[in-house]
């Protein structure tokens, strides 16, 4: 199952192109749905290596589109870190390029498609979390992505369990977080991580800075 966009006229699914302000492309008074279809999918990810790896071969291509050709690729080297939610029997899986970052995570995030928001979301929360999911779900994965984009979220109520020292941290649902990025959760470090610290300077976040002096993207602006 996958989110896709759905004209509810032509019945039919859109291209993220094919949106325009939220609308269909051929009915621009008519809002896209996102609807959760049952999708056939490449597992691209098994040849990945390959793919980048014989780049090299291409013989009498431009630099340059092999560079954009690894780009697209985009292979990363991390490792996925589970985190025990409090009052539950889940564990929130994480993947993070930096692990030596873990003393300084001090919330979570899941995206607004992940299926344990309704799970471990506090049912007096619960009306203003689908509320949020609703209209996150509306957005493009453009938009959601877009660094111009001012982020969003709202807190579920639940909290997670830093392995590494028992500190709790809050679960967030945010549109910056995508299902088709690692787990769809992150392990947020706001000292260290340039889109955690544009999140957790409005939310009053804790910002925990655990690397060498000024090694963080805003260490010198971090709340005292």
């Amino acid at each position: 199952m996958s989110p896709v966009n759905w004209c509810p006229i032509d019945k039919t699914v859109l291209a993220n192109e094919q949106v325009i302000n939220g609308c269909c492309w051929r009915h621009l008074d008519t809002p896209v749905e996102k609807r959760d279809l049952e999708q056939w999918f490449l597992k691209i990810t098994d040849y990945a290596d390959r793919l980048l790896d014989d780049l090299s071969l291409l013989d009498g291509w431009p630099e340059k589109v092999r560079t954009m050709q690894a780009n697209w690729i985009g292979r990363s080297q991390g490792v996925e870190i589970d985190f025990q939610i409090e009052g539950f029997q889940e564990l929130l899986c994480v993947y993070t390029t930096r692990p030596d970052t873990l003393y300084g995570a001090t919330f979570m995030v899941l995206a607004p498609e992940h299926p344990l928001v309704e799970r471990v979301t506090d049912p007096a929360r619960l009306e203003d979390v689908r509320a949020y999911v609703e209209r996150a779900r509306r957005e493009t994965e453009i938009e959601r992505l877009s660094t111009e984009t001012e982020k969003t979220g709202v807190f579920t109520g639940a909290y997670a369990v830093n392995p590494m020292n028992g500190e709790r941290l809050p679960i967030w649902v945010a549109d910056h977080a995508l299902m088709g990025y690692g787990t769809g959760a992150i392990m947020a470090v706001p000292a260290h991580d340039q889109r955690d610290f544009e999140f957790a300077r409005p939310y009053h976040l804790p910002i925990v800075e655990v690397l060498a002096p000024h090694a963080g993207p805003h260490a010198a602006a971090r709340p005292a």
